[in-house]
């Protein structure tokens, strides 16, 4: 089915705001506040397909904060990260005033890396250290954290980009098509999830939980769950 992007010469706009953007029909925001560390997925629902299900339900699971906007099924308008502005929403603005660090998800495709989870961003001990828990939980991906393997464009270090304002910056995880539950490989499945996508939530969920700031030695949700 083809994406569906808006008409947006009915709003008399060409190049809208992240605020434009959720005064749109079918656009939904929602947030949850917990612990200091905080999960976003800004371009859920019709857009990047299945990456605010992922957020929602690490996030539940480790006791973490989180910040998502699901858009309409075969929604066409992707505005990109450094356009997505806290001044135009008060409730992504609570969110990162109320959180130190960030895991943001994200959905990509391109065919050379269609087995390879993406962690950008600028903390790059979190990424690290999400990488040692995604590695043997989807031994059939490869997990890259070098910044120099990742196309610049995926690399989400831009100072605008949300995933780089709570105080201790964050990791942007870029996620390819299969494992979201996207794809060939899961033309029949006929579950809720798909074994892959369960096991990166599970991933990502113990990754937040057991992450402890270097500079502060601080657990960032005051929370844990069981390995």
């Amino acid at each position: 089915m083809l994406s569906v992007a808006p008409d947006l010469r009915r709003w008399g706009m060409t190049r809208p705001t992240f605020a434009e953007l959720l005064a749109m029909p079918g656009v939904v925001e929602d947030s949850v506040l917990r612990g200091r560390l905080g999960f976003m997925a800004y371009h859920g629902g019709g857009l990047e397909g299945t990456t605010d299900v992922i957020a929602s339900r690490a996030a539940e699971v480790a006791g973490a904060s989180y910040y998502g906007v699901v858009h309409p099924p075969d929604w066409g308008l992707h505005l990109p990260s450094t356009r997505i502005d806290p001044d135009d929403s008060p409730r992504m603005a609570a969110f990162l005033d109320a959180v130190d660090v960030v895991i943001t998800i994200h959905g990509y495709g391109r065919r050379p890396l269609l087995r390879s989870l993406l962690l950008g961003g600028r903390n790059r001990e979190l990424a690290a250290h999400i990488a040692a828990h995604l590695r043997p939980a989807l031994p059939a991906y490869v997990v890259v954290d070098d910044l120099d393997r990742i196309p610049t464009e995926l690399r989400g270090i831009h100072e605008r980009n949300p995933v780089n304002r709570p105080v201790h910056a964050g990791v942007q995880v870029e996620l390819p098509p299969r494992v979201r539950g996207a794809g060939p490989l899961w033309w029949d499945w006929e579950g809720d999830l798909v074994p892959h996508t369960e096991a990166l939530i599970g991933a990502l969920a113990r990754a937040a939980a057991t992450y402890r700031h270097p500079a502060s030695g601080v657990d960032q949700l005051g929370a844990a769950i069981d390995a």
